[in-house]
């Protein structure tokens, strides 16, 4: 349950909310004040203006709670069937319990954390998008338990006997540790390990799969979903911060106003005919009161007198602005994106002006300054350049048309490499529904496409299908690739050694028809260089170098043959690990860097990633280019690793501050192969320098959350990486074109109109109460009002809000075209 208010706890808990903040909780007292001590202005002029702010506030957050109700009763309250006595029962998703049999058909979002046990399809895979989640618009493959695959209906699943034990509820997306323990009749139990791959999280969705069975194993608040729920940022603005400080200044002016004023009354008072005129005699009760207590009782009437000096309304007013203004961030038709039919993103109102003061932009390269759309372009095989289609007479080291030559490896070799691209992989096939009549692919003209969460793996898989070596697909744990001879090869897959951002590889273990066993390995040239023959790497990395200048994303191809002994020994530690509930990541990775050792270099692949459209790119809108010298520093993320985290020796403890002074001096600053945490790490180091400079952070991928929650201002794009970014970001756009238009002129607009608008609300209060002030000079400091009561009341709440409030939300002081083209106008 997402809300945060009940029907029963919303008054006494918003109020509580709402006093925390200083301003309402000063107005509190003043109001009580002025009901217990006899002041010279009315309760009414302090009790109803808070009332006003208090009512505003709490219709507000009533109302938006009210919606996070009703979105969640519309998933709490739909119908789920669940397997019981081998019939199919209808219930409501929230009356799910542990242990309950789900059956979830395609296009349905499942209704819980189930574990997948079996499918329509023959395999026991499953396709599944996790868009509600982090926003990857991929399909990913799930993987029903080995042995629980053929419980394919109701009678069937109703069979089973198990028991499942699993780690404790945790919101990591991609990980999951348990076992299953199947019981069967007259034998012995079996163990199944049980990982991400075989868990179906509440919230994605069944994709090209008629229907799945699954067992709920986290339900309600537990599911991953639950626990990754966030509330709105909790970041501060610089004008936020900035107006506590002017309250504090005009708090002080005050306490010394009333001060003054009462020092200035005794004084007045000391003088016998001042202190009691002949027509104004005082009582006796006056008489025999305690001079300090009335000292402090007309010190707390002055207080009273004069608090009107403090804008009580202009937090309500500052709310309104951003909330109202955030709708013209949404409205934007210009930051409109037809191709994914989705505009701007608000996530926060809250730092609207903060765009406008932006110094360094961070920004993410792949899907951000790229299109993230893949294209093979050329690889090479022990040094030699292949490019470009083969021809038929000289096998593919040659071009077609320009006929250009680039030498050639031996034929063997070239086989081997294309064999690994089409191995290496967590592809699948998707065909068409009217070519599913003879099972999985098998002829040329069959229609397919690739499916895959990366799409880098379907670029690779492009690309050797391109030079003649084309997958088929995997059945019954077969992979099919089909050769230049266009005859058909089968290797059964024995092991996948998944991808992981800290290995940067991965691999698989396949056996060929002979009997053979190969381990094909493809990762980035710094995790695979230090594992292969050193005599090798020279040759290829001339080509990977070159490959990386030249702006392509770079993959090494490495393999090596097991012998059946070195294969038991790995398949007895892979299922050991796999089988562990504690620790599991961290066996699993000892195997893996055991196995993955002494492997023979392929060759290398490059892959362009289209660069979007620069013409709206020249980040002009930071402050420091204007000040940058004219080039640009190129770092990695081993380097990175060593200047962000010396070690005790004194000399590597000033290469941090020296590094960032040069950073500061560049006019571009380009960080490659980082890690999530360096790159959060990146803009703490420029946010904590001297002057507190605004940063911002942009990026499209789960891997770029951690420095857009760092940043002031965090910026998502809905891109081909997911939008888990988007999901964390205070702000998500669909292109990174976008952000030029959202800081040059919705950034500058709101923090001119903000400025003005608190500006003017300490000015117009200051200016309405030194009359006030004044005034007492006249009147003996007998604490007289200047004003009437309900001029009092009504200044702050209506006179004075409403013509500003239109003015900061429609001002626009500069044309937004001449703003767009003229970034020096953003400083």
């Amino acid at each position: 349950l997402s809300p945060q208010y009940t029907l029963w706890n919303f008054l006494p808990k918003n109020l509580f909310e709402q006093f925390r903040r200083i301003a309402n909780f000063y107005f509190l007292i003043i109001f009580l004040v002025q009901v217990i001590v006899d002041t010279p202005t009315s309760p009414v002029t302090s009790g109803l203006p808070l009332f006003f702010v208090i009512t505003v506030t709490a219709i507000k957050q009533g109302y938006e709670d009210w919606l996070r109700h009703r979105a969640d009763n519309e998933v709490n309250k739909s119908n789920v069937f669940i397997v019981e006595n081998a019939k199919q029962v209808q219930k409501e998703s929230e009356k799910i319990k542990v242990g309950d049999i789900v059956e979830v058909k395609a296009d349905e979002t499942f209704p819980c954390d189930l574990i997948f046990l079996a499918s329509s399809s023959i395999d026991g895979t499953c396709y599944v998008t996790t868009a509600s989640l982090d926003g990857e618009s991929n399909f990913k493959t799930h993987y029903a338990v080995r042995d629980t695959t053929v419980l394919c209906t109701d009678e069937a699943i109703d069979t089973l006997t198990a028991t499942i034990e699993c780690e404790q509820p945790q919101p990591d997306l991609y990980k999951f540790v348990g076992r299953i323990i199947i019981y069967r009749s007259n034998q012995e139990p079996v163990a199944r390990s049980l990982g991400p791959e075989n868990l179906l999280l509440k919230g994605a969705t069944l994709k090209n799969t008629k229907k799945i069975y699954g067992v709920a194993v986290y339900t309600g608040m537990e599911t991953k979903m639950a626990l990754n729920y966030q509330g709105k940022s909790q970041k501060r603005s610089a004008v936020e911060k900035s107006i506590n400080a002017f309250l504090i200044v005009y708090l002080c002016i005050l306490l010394s106003k009333a001060t003054v004023c009462t020092t200035l009354k005794y004084v007045w008072q000391s003088n016998p005919f001042n202190d009691e005129p002949w027509y104004n005699e005082k009582t006796k009760k006056e008489r025999d009161t305690f001079k300090v207590l009335r000292m402090f009782t007309d010190f707390l009437s002055f207080m009273v007198l004069f608090n009107f000096i403090i804008p009580v309304s202009m937090y309500v007013t500052v709310e309104m602005q951003k909330f109202l203004g955030s709708f013209f961030i949404s409205w934007d038709k210009e930051m409109y994106d037809e191709e994914i039919k989705e505009g701007a993103l608000v996530n926060t109102s809250d730092l609207n002006e903060e765009l406008g003061q932006v110094e360094y932009v961070f920004t993410d390269k792949t899907g951000t300054l790229t299109e993230n759309s893949m294209e093979f372009i050329e690889c090479c095989i022990d040094g030699h350049k292949y490019k470009d289609c083969i021809s038929e007479v000289d096998g593919f080291s040659q071009a077609d048309g320009s006929l250009k030559y680039y030498g050639k490896a031996e034929k063997s070799r070239e086989e081997l490499f294309l064999r690994a691209l089409c191995l290496c992989h967590t592809v699948q096939i998707q065909i068409k529904e009217a070519d599913q009549v003879d099972g999985l692919i098998g002829r040329p003209e069959r229609k397919y496409s690739y499916v895959s969460s990366s799409p880098d793996e379907i670029a690779l898989v492009k690309g050797a299908e391109k030079y003649g070596f084309t997958f088929l697909g995997l059945e019954n744990n077969f992979m099919k690739i089909r050769n230049q001879k266009n005859e058909t090869e089968m290797y059964q897959l024995l092991h996948v050694l998944n991808f992981d951002p800290v290995r940067r590889r991965m691999s698989v273990i396949v056996r060929t028809t002979t009997g053979k066993l190969l381990l094909f390995c493809k990762g980035a040239d710094s995790s695979i260089f230090p594992r292969v023959q050193q005599e090798e790497i020279q040759q290829t990395k001339v080509h990977v170098d070159r490959n990386a200048m030249d702006g392509y994303r770079t993959l090494c191809v490495a393999f090596k043959e097991l012998t059946q002994k070195e294969y038991d020994k790995i398949d007895r530690q892979l299922n050991e690990a796999k089988m562990a509930l504690q620790d599991r990541e961290e066996k699993m990775a000892k195997v893996f860097e055991d196995t993955e050792a002494d492997m023979h270099l392929i060759g290398a692949t490059a892959v362009e990633d289209s660069l979007i459209s620069f013409q709206t790119c020249a980040l002009l809108c930071s402050r420091s280019w204007t000040l940058s010298q004219e080039y640009g520093l190129i770092i990695d993320g081993s380097t990175l690793s060593l200047i962000l985290n010396p070690s005790q020796d004194s000399s590597s403890s000033n290469y941090k501050n020296i590094f960032l002074q040069i950073c500061l001096k560049c006019t571009a600053v380009l960080c490659c192969r980082m890690a999530p945490l360096q790159k959060a790490q990146i803009v703490r180091m420029v946010k904590n320098t001297k002057g507190s400079p605004i940063t911002l952070s942009i990026g499209d991928g789960a891997n770029d959350v951690s420095m857009i929650l760092e940043a002031h201002v965090g910026i998502g794009i809905k891109g081909k990486e997911g939008r888990q970014a988007s999901r964390n970001s205070d702000y998500a756009v669909p292109k990174f074109k976008h952000l030029r238009k959202l800081l040059l002129a919705h950034g500058h607009l709101y923090y001119v109109r903000i400025a003005h608008l608190v500006q003017y609300f300490f000015y117009k209060n200051l200016c309405f109460i030194l009359p006030q002030f004044l005034y007492q000079f006249f009147c003996g400091f007998s604490q007289q009002p200047l004003y009437d009561a309900a001029y009092l009341t009504m200044y702050n709440i209506c006179f004075t809000s409403l013509p500003i409030l239109a003015y900061s939300l429609l001002e626009q002081h500069i044309n937004i075209d001449t703003l767009t083209s003229d970034p020096q106008l953003y400083m």
